[in-house]
């Protein structure tokens, strides 16, 4: 199931039969009448997937790429549910407060813009809420604040981007459940959820629910709303994500799972995001140089340590098969950007001639060697140990090294994107020299 049929209202008008003739309209409509027709007839315009399924759904989940038109979906379903149902309570639930407001309510694709003219509701931040004329309403929540969905009730809901709900205490199954438990006004209270996927508890258990058919679900791709989307930007998407597993993410949609044995899960990786404080008490850039001048990747992960001792990963710039002198110059970049204290960088592969290279870079590159006597999994192993701790937060979105951290196996196998995990021992030799090296103690020597 999962979109409208396909001879639903609408479909004709994205038949691609049809495409000369909308391209005819396009240029003989005036700029007014194109923003009315764009404003008050999404039933034309709207691809099937955004609007709302058929059958007695109570959970409707669009789960699709960034750009896939998500946002105007779900506020187009919430103006016409509040043009039609004057009794509407519709709560607004999103990451914080601020994204509600910048995103679902005055973003671009947000409820006033999809409302421009008639019936158009007065927003009144003060009380956050929004007010129709008819006397339908929506009222603003923080997915971060559970406890502020206890006790209200609702006819319907959009929560916007669940992915990003805080998962840490279970604070997004909180606010979800909380919700779930006030949506009892009206004949059939329903739930719109709008988000690209990640692997975290709460998007994992509604697609378990869909499975049982409790849960609808419309999947869509970044590619699929092309025509509202600059080409530029699908180019530079497909070129940049296309084919990693960060792009079949973020742009196709796609849920990822996970590797059974893999010493990093996709899951443990999202819990472990975090901005990194603006003072960090020591900064390493990790090396994994490359064999040979055409050999694979070199890693080069910037790490940090706080003063509280987590660890934070702040920057990926590795080298896809570069030549001596360009990863050496990418490193001396990174260590200056980064203000780091030490460049650590693998000797097995080159030995002196690796720190040579460095200092011919940058002759003042504080540089120490590293030499590996265990294999990348066994080194990587107490270093997974620590994210499992949450003591290492991912300071962004690292897909490459990611991708390659949930391929690195327990028993030494490892089942990731290329030959070598190279970026992945990069982040190893970091961030075991800033939090699973030896550390010397000050001692106070007493005579008797």
């Amino acid at each position: 199931m999962q979109g409208r049929n396909r001879d639903s209202r609408g479909s004709w008008f994205h038949d691609p039969r049809t495409a000369e003739w909308r391209l005819q309209l396009d240029k003989e409509l005036s700029p007014y009448e194109r923003a009315v027709l764009g404003s008050w007839h999404w039933e034309v315009w709207g691809r099937d997937e955004q609007h709302p399924p058929e059958g007695p759904w109570r959970v409707w989940l669009i789960c699709a790429g960034r750009g896939f038109g998500k946002t105007r979906a779900g506020a187009e379903w919430v103006r016409n549910l509040a043009r039609h149902d004057p009794s509407a309570r519709i709560a607004l639930v999103g990451a914080s407060l601020p994204e509600v407001r910048n995103v679902m309510v005055e973003g671009e694709s947000g409820i006033l813009a999809a409302s421009r003219g008639a019936l158009a509701p007065e927003y009144e931040p003060s009380l956050r809420r929004l007010l129709w004329d008819n006397g339908a309403q929506a009222f603003l929540y923080s997915a971060g604040e559970p406890e502020s969905l206890r006790g209200p009730q609702h006819s319907h809901a959009w929560c916007d981007e669940i992915a990003k709900w805080e998962s840490a205490g279970g604070r997004a199954i909180a606010a979800w459940d909380n919700l779930q438990l006030g949506m009892r006004l009206g004949e059939r209270p329903r739930v719109l959820a709008t988000s690209t996927p990640r692997p975290v508890p709460l998007m994992r258990r509604l697609m378990d629910e869909a499975h049982s058919g409790a849960v609808a679900v419309a999947r869509g791709k970044t590619g699929e709303n092309a025509g509202a989307l600059p080409e530029p930007y699908i180019e530079a998407m497909l070129d940049q994500f296309g084919g990693s597993s960060l792009g079949r993410q973020e742009l196709d949609g796609e849920l990822l799972t996970e590797v059974d044995g893999a010493l990093w899960s996709r899951a443990l990786i999202e819990q472990c995001r975090g901005e990194a404080p603006a003072e960090l008490a020591r900064i390493v850039v990790g090396v994994d140089p490359p064999a040979s001048a055409k050999g694979d990747e070199c890693g080069i992960i910037v790490c940090g340590v706080d003063a509280s001792g987590i660890g934070h990963v702040l920057a990926d710039c590795s080298l896809a098969r570069p030549s001596p002198e360009s990863w050496a110059r990418r490193v001396a970049q990174a260590a200056r950007e980064w203000q780091a204290d030490r460049v650590i960088a693998e000797a097995n592969q080159g030995g002196a001639m690796v720190k040579s290279v460095l200092h011919a870079a940058d002759c003042a590159l504080p540089v120490r060697l590293v030499h590996a006597s265990r294999g990348k999994a066994a080194r990587a192993e107490p270093v997974a140990a620590l994210y499992e701790a949450g003591r290492v937060r991912h300071a962004g979105m690292f897909g490459k090294l990611e991708d390659q951290l949930c391929g690195l196996m327990a028993g030494g196998e490892y089942c990731g994107p290329g030959r070598s995990p190279d970026r992945a021992d990069a982040l190893v030799w970091a961030l075991t020299e800033l939090m699973l090296g030896r550390r010397r103690m000050p001692r106070v020597w007493t005579s008797i």
